[in-house]
């Protein structure tokens, strides 16, 4: 299922990423979803698209916390 607005996303994405990576996140995960609805994995896919989409614009530091890159 698509996601509205940042304060829908996952606990999980939303207690860890900062508001812009959360962003990153939303946009890449709806158009992911809209890319693969046809395919019975489209859920598995769109979070693999959004994580890597996260990925390329941030970097998990030793302190576990997300910083631009």
């Amino acid at each position: 299922m698509p996601y509205r607005s940042n304060e829908d996303l996952p606990a999980s994405v939303r207690h860890h990423l900062p508001a812009h990576a959360q962003d990153v996140f939303r946009e890449a995960f709806n158009h992911a979803w809209q890319e693969y609805a046809a395919d019975p994995r489209c859920e598995e896919i769109a979070f693999r698209v959004a994580w890597a989409a996260v990925k390329k614009v941030y970097v998990k530091a030793a302190d576990g916390d997300w910083v631009h890159r």
